[in-house]
Order: C-alpha cells, then sequence, then structure tokens
C-alpha cells in the first residue's frame, strides 16, 4: 500500500444521466445544494463562486439537528471531465482534505469517481470511523444520481 493508498477515500458510482448533466450539478449552486450530502443532510449556501480559486461557504444541517460549517475552494477545473477541490471547515483548517473528481462516459451514462486524500492516516480513520465518510460518500453519490434522474431530494436551501 502507497503512503497516499493509506489517507485516502475512493467511492464511485455509474449514473444513469449524461456527463455533462453530472458534471452541470456539481458547478451550479441551484443544483449542488439540492443534493449535496449524505442521506438526512441539507445544505445552506452562503457564498458560491464557481472558478479556480473560488469557494463555497456552506452549512450542512444533520439530520440530529447539529450544523457543519463547510468550505471548499476548487483547484482544478476541467469541464466535463475533473474537478479537484480542498474541503474543511474554513480557510485554514488544518485539517482539509483534497478530493478529485472524474467524470467518465460509461455507455449512455456516467462513472464518477471521487477520490479524498486526507493530510494524515488518522484523520482518514477519524473521517471513516467518526464521521462515517465511505457510507456517507456512498449516500452523497446516491443523492446525485436521484437529482440528475429526477428524483429531487427535499429540504435543502439554495
Amino acid at each position: 500500500m502507497s503512503a497516499t493508498a493509506e489517507r485516502e477515500i475512493v467511492v464511485s458510482r455509474v449514473i444513469d444521466a449524461p456527463r455533462e448533466r453530472v458534471f452541470e450539478a456539481f458547478t451550479e449552486v441551484r443544483h449542488l445544494s439540492r443534493w449535496w450530502g449524505p442521506e438526512g443532510f441539507s445544505t445552506t449556501t452562503r457564498a458560491f463562486e464557481f472558478r479556480v480559486g473560488g469557494v463555497w461557504d456552506f452549512v450542512m444541517h444533520g439530520p440530529d439537528g447539529t450544523d457543519y460549517q463547510e468550505w471548499i475552494s476548487w483547484t482544478r477545473i476541467d469541464p466535463p471531465e475533473r474537478i479537484a477541490l480542498r474541503h474543511g471547515e474554513s480557510a485554514d483548517d488544518p485539517n482539509a482534505f483534497e478530493s478529485v473528481l472524474t467524470f467518465a462516459s460509461d455507455g449512455g451514462g456516467t462513472r464518477i469517481e471521487m477520490r479524498t486524500v486526507f493530510p494524515t492516516r488518522e484523520l482518514r480513520e477519524e473521517a471513516v470511523e467518526r464521521y462515517h465518510a465511505i457510507e456517507g460518500g456512498r449516500q452523497t453519490l446516491g443523492n446525485l444520481a436521484a437529482y440528475v434522474t429526477g428524483t429531487v431530494r427535499t429540504g435543502a436551501e439554495g
């Protein structure tokens, strides 16, 4: 196992929608805030600017009433193939992690892969054990699939 492999989580899914449509769901806040997050979560956006160096500043509302401050900055955007980002609680979060999302045509659908690398193995393990990051990632991609194929989640705010 490489040093990176022990710090990463990879989640993927095939979605029955064209790549451009799936990519768009990641690039426009009116879409993102309708599906982002694991099951039972909703999102309130405070700022959103989709460009390299731009920021998505938002709050995820957990089903138990807990609010999670979230911050994403895009580090690379290659439409409609790839998005790279840095994700944490704020711009100066020392535990922020990096994710690369790839969108590949797969028949008439899209194979999306979300590869996340944490700063340390310990932070990865905490994300898996405490925050159920693997299942949460799968649920997030499930919500994306439901959204782009026509089943819209409710409870999100833009």
